[in-house]
């Protein structure tokens, strides 16, 4: 496996950074075990919803958003490779509607799961975080960067849906060519609606989930089974299409705020972004590094884990 650095690359060509050999595909499960971090489980009272927050105190606190099917537990393998990350301070929210925290009536927009964030770290006492989101988490991530840039000392995307995504949400048919996978997928929902997660865990059952959980990971019999269970457990349909919907009434050209340095990390395989969206963050952000992951899809910090926490951590 080899990381493709973007950062600063020529339209030439791009560089290759070394990868340890011991690196291999997905090595550590997802596993729902606080005490292994240290970590304490904390309702806190939000102007939207309760927010459960897994958390522990210490140096330069780092705040993880999980994705659209994620929670708190899908950074598990990351913390696993990172060895708890050294004792900084960790803060792992379960946004509304996800994991354990119980779901608003109508799913959030960008705006009031940034509020959240901010409602949270003045619970915890935190001023400043060093942020990491995946996928829709690092949406919300950058809108936490543009909004509330005091609060966020740095921010790291992990497999972000930014560009291509927002624009696949407005214009869905043009994105049968761009991003079929996730156009299909919202579709298909639309139309099954809260049939989504029973139809997923019948796949389970019966052995198929592989089948559709396929385009959304690189190698998808390579990985530890807890990782699919996880998978259908935290996917649901009605936080999936809200995500959605906020994505396509967000104006991406905000981003161009952003002062804090980012690192953006992608998937060479990633189904629910495009490769040029590097480049397209290249050009708005001002303090980025960007690094492609070979064999790697939407969900790296399970995926290649060593190799994040790399760029991200060390």
């Amino acid at each position: 496996m080899t990381v493709t650095d973007t950062g600063a690359v020529p339209q030439t060509g791009a560089s290759i950074a070394d990868v340890s050999i011991a690196d291999v595909y997905a090595p550590y499960p997802i596993v729902d075990e606080p005490p292994r971090w240290g970590l304490e489980m904390t309702t806190v009272r939000t102007g939207v919803r309760p927010t459960v927050v897994h958390h522990r105190p210490g140096p330069r606190p780092l705040l993880f958003l999980h994705g659209v099917a994620g929670s708190w537990t899908t950074w598990t393998p990351l913390l696993t490779a990172a060895a708890g990350i050294a004792g900084r301070g960790l803060v792992l929210v379960d946004l509304p509607g996800w994991g354990s925290s119980p779901a608003p009536a109508v799913a959030l927009d960008v705006d009031e799961s940034s509020q959240v964030l901010v409602d949270v770290l003045d619970a915890l006492g935190l001023d400043q975080v060093d942020a990491v989101g995946h996928s829709m988490g690092a949406f919300v991530g950058l809108h936490l960067a543009v909004t509330r840039p005091e609060r966020v000392r740095s921010l790291g995307l992990v497999s972000g849906t930014t560009f291509a995504t927002a624009a696949a949400a407005r214009r869905p048919v043009r994105a049968l060519r761009t991003l079929p996978a996730f156009t299909l997928l919202r579709a298909g929902l639309a139309v099954t609606r809260g049939a989504g997660h029973g139809l997923l865990r019948g796949l389970a059952r019966i052995g198929l989930l592989p089948l559709l959980a396929g385009p959304v990971f690189a190698a998808v019999r390579r990985l530890d089974p807890s990782v699919l269970q996880a998978f259908v457990e935290e996917f649901r349909p009605a936080g999936f299409l809200g995500a959605a919907r906020a994505a396509a009434r967000y104006d991406t050209r905000r981003w161009s705020e952003v002062r804090c340095p980012v690192v953006a990390l992608a998937g060479r395989q990633d189904v629910f972004a495009r490769v040029d969206d590097l480049a397209r963050l290249r050009r708005v952000l001002p303090d980025v590094h960007t690094v492609l992951l070979e064999d790697c899809g939407h969900f790296a910090h399970v995926e290649r884990p060593d190799a994040v926490v790399r760029e991200l951590l060390s």
